[in-house]
C-alpha cells in the first residue's frame, strides 16, 4: 500500500491528470491501489459525503509468507482516509469479524462517543453490525486510525488519516507520501502476551552471556538486564513500511529537484524506529499533525503512535534508502525514494545494539561497566538498604549533588565506562520522592531529570543531527496563554519480572476510578517514569502541550515519549467534557494495565490516583 500526492500546477496538470487517480479508493477502487490527489485549490479533490470501511479477516502475503490479518477494506495498512478541515466526517464501519471491533481516530478532536474506545464512551461494534462515526473536523495534519479492541491493532487493523487544511500550507512541496511503519508477528498476539507474562525477556535474544556475568551482577541483584531495550523484538517481528517487508522494498517516485513531503506514522504495536535517509537532509515541518518551526535533521526517533512530517529535496537522478532501524537494533523497515521503479540504494549497516546504563535508573553517572567488586556491597532490591538508597536523597541540595558527582570515578577510569548519556545537567535533577508505589512498581530512580535534550538510547554518539523534543516549537503562538491552575503528578510504573505495567503502581483493574479533570481549567500533568523502559503516553480528546522551554510556542502533542528516569510536564487546556482514555501506547503495556480513564466534568474533584 502506498499513498502519494503530486501537487498540480497549470504546467503539469494535463500530464498529471492523465495518469493519476483520486486518493480515496474505498469502494470504487482496490485498497491496494496507489492513490494520487491534488490540492483542492489547484485541481479539485473529492471529499465523499460518506466513507465506508469493512473490517474483515484477510489472507495476505507478508515477506513471502501467507498469513491471516484483520484489515480495513482488505489491506495492511487500511485505505487512506482523507478529510478536509471544516467538513463533517461521516464514516460507516461494518464489522465482518466474529468478534467485536472498533476504530479510534488517533489524535482527532471529536465528541467522546465518536472516539471509538469500547468501555469508555462507546460500546464497540458487534459482529455483522455497522456503526456510523460522525464528527466535525476541527483540525488539519497527518493522523491515523486503529482498532481499540483487544490486540487487533497488532493484527493489521490500522490505516492513515490525512486532514487537508483550509488555509495554504506554510511550506512547499510537489509530491506527498504516507510512510506508515509497523511491526508484524506471525504468532498469535495473545501468545506473544502470554510469553511475556511467563518470561518478560522471552524475545530478548540479545541477553548477555556467561562471560559478562560479573559485569551484570549489579543488574541481576536489581532483577534487571542492561539489554532490555524492547519487550518484543525481531525475534518474532517483521518490520513493515506501508505494509511491505524490507525485501519487498516499498518505493516512492520523485523528479529531480522536487520537494517531497513524507508523512511518517508509527503504527507499531511495540516498536520505536530511528529514521534516516542517507544522502538526504530532512526538514521536520509537523509533529503529531501540528505545524512546527522547521527543524533540519539527519534522523529522528519516532515513538509508537507519533507522526512526523518531513520535507526532502533530492537533486540527483539516483535512489535513496528510507531506513527505519528499530531502537533495539534487532531489525529494520526499509523503502526507497527513486526516479524510477526498480531502482535501489545501499542499505545502511545496522548500528551496534545499545545498552541500558545507570543513567536510565536515575543514577548520577553511567556505571554499567563497573566491575563487580565496585558494586558487591550494593543492597538487593527490596531490602531496606536499597530502599534507603532509593529514597533517602529527598533532602539533597544542588551542592550535595555536585559533591556526589565529584566523588564518582572519573570518565575513562577503570571503574567507569564512557558515559552514553549527556550528564551535564544532572546537577539540576531532583531526588525521587519517598513513595515507591507498592508491589506494582519494582523500583524507582534515585534522581529525576529532564531528558528533552537527550536524543535517546543508541543515538547519543552517532555524529548525526538528531531531532530532540527541545527542538519542537509550534509555528503559531499557543491559543491559551494561561498558566496552569493546578498540577497532577503521574508515575509510570511497572514490574518487568512479572510483566506488570501501571500508573502509580496500580493496574487499571485495581483503580478504575477516573482521573478527574475540571472543564475549562488549565492543567499541568507531570509524568515521572519510574521504569527502565520508554513509554509513549497518549491522552484522548485533548492536546497536551509539551513544556520544553518554548514558552508561548509550546508544541502540541497527542503522544509523548517519556524516557527512563525522566520527569516531564505537559499543559492541557481542558475543554472536552466526557470520559476519555489515557494510556501507554505500547499495546501489551496497555493490555496488562497501563490504562486509565480521564473524566472531564464541571465539578471540582479531589484527585485520588
Amino acid at each position: 500500500m502506498g499513498y502519494t500526492t503530486e501537487i498540480i500546477t497549470r504546467r503539469n496538470f494535463i500530464r498529471f491528470s492523465a495518469g493519476m487517480g483520486f486518493a480515496l479508493g474505498f469502494n470504487s477502487l482496490s485498497p491496494r491501489l496507489r492513490a494520487a490527489t491534488a490540492r483542492e485549490a489547484e485541481g479539485g479533490r473529492n471529499y465523499p459525503d460518506v466513507i465506508n470501511l469493512q473490517v474483515q479477516k484477510t489472507k495476505l502475503e507478508i515477506g513471502g509468507k501467507e498469513t491471516s490479518a484483520i484489515t480495513s477494506n482488505g489491506s495492511i495498512p487500511g485505505p487512506l482516509v482523507r478529510l478536509r478541515e471544516g467538513q463533517t466526517a461521516t464514516i460507516q464501519v461494518t464489522n465482518r469479524l466474529k468478534e467485536d471491533t472498533s476504530i479510534h481516530w488517533h489524535g482527532i478532536l471529536l465528541p467522546p462517543e465518536m472516539d471509538g474506545v469500547p468501555g469508555v464512551s462507546f460500546a464497540g461494534i458487534k459482529p455483522g453490525k455497522t456503526f456510523t462515526y460522525r464528527f466535525p473536523v476541527q483540525q488539519s495534519g497527518t493522523y491515523w486510525y486503529h482498532s481499540h479492541s483487544g490486540v487487533q491493532e497488532q493484527m493489521g487493523h490500522f490505516g492513515p488519516l490525512i486532514v487537508d487544511p483550509l488555509e495554504p500550507e506554510p511550506f512547499e512541496y510537489q509530491r506527498d507520501y504516507v510512510v506508515m511503519l509497523s511491526d508484524w508477528t506471525f504468532e498469535n498476539p495473545h501468545s506473544v502476551l502470554a510469553n511475556l507474562k511467563k518470561m518478560s525477556a522471552y524475545y530478548n535474544y540479545n541477553r548477555r552471556t556467561v562471560a559478562t556475568l560479573a559485569k551484570d551482577l549489579p543488574w541481576k541483584r536489581m532483577r534487571m538486564d542492561p539489554t532490555d531495550i524492547a519487550d518484543v523484538t525481531g525475534a518474532t517481528y517483521t518490520y513493515l513500511m506501508n505494509g511491505k517487508a524490507p525485501g519487498s522494498n516499498w518505493t516512492g517516485l520523485f523528479r529531480s529537484g522536487e520537494k517531497v513531503r513524507l508523512r511518517f506514522i508509527n503504527a507499531s504495536a511495540m516498536t520505536f524506529f530511528d529514521v534516516r535517509i542517507p544522502g538526504l537532509k530532512m526538514t521536520v515541518v509537523q509533529a503529531d499533525g501540528q505545524n512546527i518551526q522547521p527543524v533540519p535533521v539527519d534522523e529522528f526517533r519516532i515513538a509508537v503512535a507519533e507522526t512526523y512530517d518531513v520535507i526532502v529535496e533530492p537533486q540527483d537522478e539516483q535512489a535513496f534508502t528510507i531506513f527505519a532501524e528499530t531502537m533495539d537494533r534487532s531489525g529494520y523497515a526499509r523503502g526507497t525514494l527513486a526516479p524510477r521503479q526498480g531502482m535501489t540504494a545501499p542499505i545502511p549497516k545496522q548500528r551496534p545494539r545499545a545498552m541500558r546504563t545507570m543513567a536510565d535508573m536515575g543514577m548520577m553517572h553511567d556505571m554499567s561497566s563497573m566491575d563487580s567488586g565496585g558494586m558487591n556491597n550494593m543492597p538487593e532490591k527490596g531490602s531496606s538498604g536499597m530502599n534507603n538508597m532509593q529514597h533517602d536523597m529527598s533532602g539533597m541540595n544542588s551542592s550535595d549533588v555536585k559533591n556526589m558527582q565529584h566523588n564518582m570515578p572519573e570518565k575513562g577510569s577503570g571503574g567507569m565506562s564512557n558515559m552514553q548519556h549527556n550528564m551535564s545537567g544532572m546537577g539540576q535533577g531532583t531526588p525521587h520522592g519517598p513513595d515507591g508505589h507498592g508491589p506494582g512498581n519494582s523500583g524507582v530512580p534515585m534522581m529525576l531529570q529532564s531528558r528533552l535534550d537527550d536524543p535517546g538510547i543508541g543515538l547519543e554518539n552517532t555524529g548525526t543531527r538528531v531531532l530532540l523534543y527541545s527542538d519542537l516549537r509550534s509555528l503559531a503562538p499557543r491559543e491559551d496563554q494561561r498558566q496552569p491552575e493546578r498540577e497532577i503528578e503521574i508515575h509510570l510504573t511497572g514490574n518487568m519480572e512479572r510483566y506488570m505495567w501501571s500508573f502509580d503502581g496500580k493496574k487499571y483493574s485495581q483503580s478504575k476510578e477516573p482521573i478527574p479533570f475540571r472543564n475549562g481549567e488549565r492543567l499541568r500533568l507531570t509524568f515521572i517514569n519510574d521504569t527502565m523502559m520508554e513509554h509513549p503516553i497518549h491522552l484522548h480528546g485533548m492536546w497536551m502541550e509539551l513544556v520544553n522551554g518554548a514558552r508561548s510556542h509550546q508544541p502540541r502533542k497527542h503522544t509523548l515519549n517519556v524516557k527512563p528516569a525522566e520527569k516531564v510536564s505537559v499543559d492541557v487546556t481542558v475543554d472536552a467534557p466526557g470520559n476519555w482514555a489515557f494510556h501507554c501506547h505500547l499495546l501489551y503495556h496497555m493490555e496488562v494495565g497501563m490504562f486509565r480513564i480521564v473524566s472531564v466534568t464541571n465539578q471540582i474533584a479531589e484527585v485520588n490516583l
